[in-house]
């Protein structure tokens, strides 16, 4: 893509990463809301991030097969109106306070945001150098993370705050409760169907490939996308883990207004993403910011297990243990933004399929953290439970150091 067509690109897949990060890191608020008003154990909240990720594994390969049909601007903002029809579902799901009525309003956001990941995606990649795709990601990323800064705590003030009230009633009236999330879900209805109109009548242009009309091979062909996808499928789910379930943990040890705690895991994102940016590639290539990612991964990990669950640290006043579990976001935050220029490197005309498969890979949010949940139930012992991601960060580690450079499976 020319390089004067870039920034109007970039600026309207910039308001739409906004999008994702505000919808996807609001589920770290709902886990441990939704958990008190549909009455749940901590095994049955985090079906909340299952219903929302495992929409990207079965709506994925249609939804690329769709893209290729209607292109890349058509195909965002039928996602944009996807995931209106999604936050207007929380309605019936609040008057009703039916745990399965508010998962089906979650997997129909996640398809939305499938289809919009799908496109968005390869866009940041492909308009510009590949070297430097990693810095255009974390950017991406950066306005995404802000966004999941801002929304647990604008929730938690404007409609978490009324929990804690409620429960010391003496008889609390939950669906009262439940009937918070009403307004809020109506107005982002009507902010996605306005970036709906914005997009479709935007100067976004259409990717176009080179095709090779001789050219039939099959996506799994490609061992740097297969394996791209395993390493993304390992690293959503202990990204997820890292974000969503801080607010369990920290309710769990007695931390006050634990539905903000995502904004912790948020902030050190933003502050990955930040390091990205300067750092890539001018002073570090992408494959090695994988391969110390991963590495810190592994090191943050054993320091959640084995530090304090009492004693609050002296800067944030919440204990030592979650300090460690929000700073996963710094190691996790140079993850997506260096497998997606590895995985996609020269696909040309199956580029669609390409970032489908790593988009199915996003289905890791839904399966992992149940595991974790499982875990942390059998072992009545959620502390211990995070060392779980050690084989997240180690499958990350070998796409850094070897998978990534497989242009074949006998290679």
């Amino acid at each position: 893509m020319a390089k004067r067509s870039s920034l109007i690109p970039m600026i309207i897949i910039g308001v739409l990463f906004f999008i994702f990060g505000f919808v996807t890191w609001l589920n770290g608020s709902l886990i441990p809301f939704l958990k008190v008003i549909c009455d749940l154990n901590d095994f049955e909240a985090l079906f909340v991030t299952f219903a929302f990720y495992i929409a990207y594994t079965v709506m994925a390969f249609p939804m690329a097969s769709l893209l290729e049909k209607t292109g890349y601007k058509k195909g965002m903002a039928l996602g944009l109106f996807m995931m209106s029809v999604g936050a207007l579902l929380f309605i019936p799901a609040a008057f009703s306070r039916e745990f399965v009525f508010f998962l089906v309003a979650l997997f129909t956001l996640g398809t939305g945001l499938t289809i919009l990941q799908t496109a968005s995606n390869p866009y940041i990649v492909l308009i510009g150098p590949i070297e430097s795709a990693a810095t255009r990601i974390s950017i991406m990323g950066l306005i995404n993370k802000t966004a999941g800064v801002l929304a647990p705590l604008v929730f938690t003030a404007f409609i978490f705050s009324d929990l804690h009230t409620s429960l010391d009633a003496a008889n609390p009236d939950l669906h009262q409760l439940a009937q918070e999330l009403i307004v809020p879900y109506t107005i982002m209805a009507g902010i996605l169907f306005v970036l709906m109109l914005f997009v479709l009548f935007s100067a976004l242009p259409e990717l176009e490939f080179d095709i090779d009309p001789y050219d039939s091979s099959n996506i799994l062909a490609f061992p740097r996308v297969v394996l791209g996808a395993v390493a993304l499928f390992f690293y959503v789910g202990i990204e997820v883990i890292a974000g969503d379930t801080i607010g369990l943990y920290g309710q769990s040890l007695g931390v006050a207004d634990a539905t903000a705690l995502t904004s912790y895991t948020m902030s050190f994102m933003v502050a990955g993403y930040l390091l990205g940016i300067f750092l890539i590639p001018r002073f570090l290539s992408q494959q090695k910011a994988l391969v110390v990612s991963s590495i810190v991964g592994m090191v943050l990990l054993f320091c959640v297990a084995f530090s304090s669950t009492t004693e609050a640290n002296i800067i944030v006043n919440i204990p030592d243990s979650v300090v460690f579990v929000a700073l996963l976001g710094l190691a996790n935050a140079l993850v997506w933004p260096t497998i997606w220029p590895l995985a996609l490197k020269d696909l040309k005309q199956h580029t669609a399929k390409g970032s489908a498969l790593l988009i199915m890979a996003i289905a890791g949010g839904a399966v992992i953290p149940l595991v974790f949940g499982k875990v942390a139930q059998m072992l009545s012992d959620m502390q211990s439970a995070y060392l779980l991601g050690l084989l997240c960060y180690f499958v990350i580690f070998m796409y850094g150091v070897k998978w990534h450079k497989m242009s074949s499976w006998s290679s």
